[in-house]
């Protein structure tokens, strides 16, 4: 059996890419998900991907989910903190709830589920931590304040965690994926997101199998020199 692999927001999107290829690299991997129950069923029925429910911006859920998969499939050595909501709205017209909630879930979660996991890499000596940022996070966008601000903070997150992780040979970095052809994004009017394609260089969305390949790189067994870096996958949109 492989190392055991966890993923947040595991079965839909970028977090079902991710799953599939750290399965096809042998790891073993289970899912995470919050909410839609019938879609992480029909997820485990095609993958064989086991999928547990929790809200990850709840610490004692985390703390406990991760132990219960612990139990069930082994000590989690990778971790992917993938799981994500928006709440889109200009800072005139968001709520306090949309601002702590995407707060809590993006950020608070990428704390809640290494705190649940990284002790127990630390004492192995041996782990990988790969948070999925975004790039704007880095670069900012109009009407996500609290997204721009949960993605930067994991960006901060995860070079402060590798600081801690490095000696223990645990790494911690993160991936800052662009435009992705998810559900999220197709949710964006038509108009707006063809404004969005053409300000990418490469002229066309990312692939959810491009970060996932991305996640693969990071979390091999021969990537262990690799700590504290944030990977930019965007087409060339935003570049620093």
């Amino acid at each position: 059996m492989g190392r055991v692999a966890i993923v947040t927001g595991g079965t839909r999107g970028i977090g079902r890419a991710i799953c599939e290829a750290l399965a096809a690299n042998g790891l073993t991997v289970v899912a995470n998900y919050a909410g839609n129950d019938e879609k992480a069923r029909a997820f485990t029925d095609e993958t064989g991907i086991p999928a547990y429910k929790w809200d990850v911006g709840d610490h004692e859920a985390a703390i406990e989910g991760c132990r219960q998969v612990e139990q069930d499939v082994g000590p989690i050595e990778v971790l992917v903190n993938n799981a994500g909501i928006t709440r889109d709205g200009t800072l005139l017209k968001m709520s306090f709830e949309d601002w702590s909630e995407v707060l809590r879930i993006n950020l608070g979660g990428c704390f809640n589920m290494a705190k649940a996991c990284f002790p127990g890499m630390k004492e192995r000596g041996w782990g990988r931590i790969v948070n999925i940022g975004s790039i704007n996070g880095q670069a900012g966008q109009y009407g996500q304040v609290n997204y721009a601000a949960a993605k930067s903070g994991i960006h901060g997150f995860t070079k402060a965690l590798a600081q801690e992780g490095a000696r223990f040979g645990v790494t911690v970095n993160a991936i800052a994926p662009g435009y992705i052809d998810t559900e999220m994004v197709a949710a964006v009017p038509e108009a707006v997101l063809e404004k969005i394609v053409a300000r990418v260089p490469v002229g066309r969305l990312g692939q959810a199998e491009e970060i996932a390949r991305g996640v693969a790189f990071l979390v091999a067994e021969d990537a262990g020199f690799v700590t504290g870096s944030t990977l930019s996958i965007n087409g060339g949109q935003h570049m620093y």
